[in-house]
């Protein structure tokens, strides 16, 4: 029994190492999977509402889906024929300090948020709200200031796809106003 166990041993120590050593193939393997996943959106994307010529709005995600394909195959050939990612060396940067999760969790809770509220507060207010949560959460501090323009940044976003491209977005109870 020792035996089989020291026979197994290397087998699963060099198996680790291959995988330590082509570790950046799980982030091909997402790329991949959220490429499969965009361009099944896109492809089953209804798309009567704003189609208006031959560019309509399953251009662009299918662009992005076929980009994001065809960067996860690249990176895995790459990686397969030993292609190294290189570590951070820049000056700003200290790799010893641990990351900043604060920032991470304001900024995700600023999407969620705006995820939550885009359908019963329009993109106007919720938009408003997902520049502003962005701002503070990166490290903008002036309270006065953000807010306005987090508002003008939404509505100024809000007029140009609904008006302008014809990508209609949620009004909410601002509707009648704008």
């Amino acid at each position: 029994m020792s035996t089989q166990t020291a026979g197994t041993r290397p087998a699963e120590e060099t198996r680790r190492t291959w995988l330590r050593e082509h570790s950046e193939l799980g982030v091909s393997l997402l790329l991949f999977l959220i490429g499969v996943l965009v361009l099944t959106d896109a492809l089953t994307m209804d798309v009567e509402i704003a189609q208006r010529g031959p560019i309509g709005p399953k251009t662009v995600p299918v662009a992005v889906g076929i980009g994001l394909l065809v960067v996860a195959v690249l990176l895995a050939v790459d990686v397969l024929r030993g292609g190294r990612g290189e570590s951070e060396t820049g000056e700003d940067i200290d790799l010893s300090e641990p990351g900043d999760r604060r920032t991470v969790l304001l900024l995700a809770g600023v999407f969620l948020a705006n995820a939550v509220l885009i359908g019963p507060l329009g993109f106007p207010v919720s938009g408003a709200l997902l520049f502003w949560g962005s701002a503070y959460a990166l490290g903008s501090r002036h309270h006065h200031r953000d807010p306005l323009i987090a508002a003008v940044l939404s509505l100024v976003t809000f007029f140009v796809f609904n008006n302008l491209l014809g990508v209609p977005l949620p009004g909410g109870p601002l509707m009648g106003v704008l």
